[in-house]
């Protein structure tokens, strides 16, 4: 346990923080899953519009846990080949929370989204949960 604390800072990645980056990620992303002004852009967007919102969310997301919080470093922490275990479950949070919530208020019918609309609308809402799913996991 001693060298585990060492590895990681002292911060292991546990349930805890888990349990924060699904609220966080949950709370900010609700609105705009529901709003049709998402899915109009998402309609009108193309392949690299939609890889410019993914790489905003990888960047917003290690930015928030490893820049601005200074007590944190991603190369002291528990990682899956290469990548921080708390920077991979947030940004899988960032869009597993915005496809469950997509699904669960039935989005992509109510729109009549194609599958590459409902996409590109879940990585639309994935900006806004990824920056409540790191802000939880920092600020608790």
């Amino acid at each position: 346990m001693d060298t585990l604390d060492r590895f990681s800072g002292g911060r292991i990645f546990g349930l805890d923080d888990l349990a924060q980056q699904i609220v966080g990620g949950v709370i900010l992303s609700a609105p705009f899953v529901v709003t049709e002004e998402v899915w109009s852009l998402a309609a009108s967007m193309n392949w690299i519009q939609w890889a410019v919102t993914v790489l905003i969310v990888v960047a917003i997301g290690y930015g928030t846990l490893y820049k601005a919080d200074h007590d944190r470093d991603a190369e002291r922490e528990e990682s899956i080949a290469g990548l921080p275990i708390r920077f991979v479950s947030l940004v899988l949070i960032a869009y597993l929370s915005v496809t469950v919530l997509a699904f669960v208020f039935d989005a992509p019918e109510t729109f009549a989204a194609t599958p590459n609309t409902t996409l590109k609308a879940i990585s639309i809402g994935a900006i806004f949960s990824v920056v409540g799913a790191a802000t939880a996991d920092s600020l608790f």
